[in-house]
């Protein structure tokens, strides 16, 4: 059985009703705790969404804004440095497909890349607050001091390549 996800919060499909439901997520220092972890962060300070959840169909449109103050590691230096985001989202939620004894690849379009498959007639607003904050992370953030340092290490811009630091950086030590 898997566990439960740091942040969660269900809405079952019968407290859906025809007309939009509006509210508001706020993670506890806990449940901040836990996702930080999760997602190899020093902090996360503050993690709110306010929302409107509208069934339409098989879909569930979950749309909104989160906003969050973390703290993320520049991947130049290492350092901590505080990040606010503020970031719109727009979710539906469709009932998990259940394919067998299939290899075949399924190709997704940019529009498929926020629909979230729910089962057993709930849907968990929380863990999709989660990857929406996961996903609106910078993949290489770069703190204050990362163009300093980079400098200091790197002496032309022909050592900007991929492995260009990893060299400049050997042969100071040498």
């Amino acid at each position: 059985m898997m566990e439960a996800p740091e942040f969660s919060h269900i809405v079952k499909l019968s407290e859906i009703g025809s007309t939009p439901r509006t509210g508001t997520l706020s993670a506890s220092e806990e449940e901040r705790s836990k996702l930080a972890q999760r997602f190899d962060l020093p902090k996360i300070t503050s993690l709110d969404a306010s929302y409107s959840l509208l069934a339409g169909g098989d879909r569930i449109s979950f749309t909104g804004r989160l906003e969050s103050d973390l703290q993320q590691r520049c991947s130049v230096t290492g350092e901590s440095f505080q990040v606010r985001l503020r970031e719109p989202f727009d979710i539906a939620f469709v009932p998990k497909l259940e394919i067998e004894g299939t290899d075949e690849e399924i190709e997704l379009t940019e529009d498929d890349c926020d629909v979230i498959e729910y089962e057993h007639g709930q849907l968990d607003l929380g863990e999709a607050i989660a990857q929406t904050l996961y996903l609106a992370l910078a993949p290489f953030p770069r703190g204050p001091n990362a163009d300093v340092v980079a400098q200091k290490i790197l002496t032309s811009e022909a050592e900007a390549g991929p492995f260009g630091a990893l060299a400049a950086l050997k042969d100071k030590l040498t």
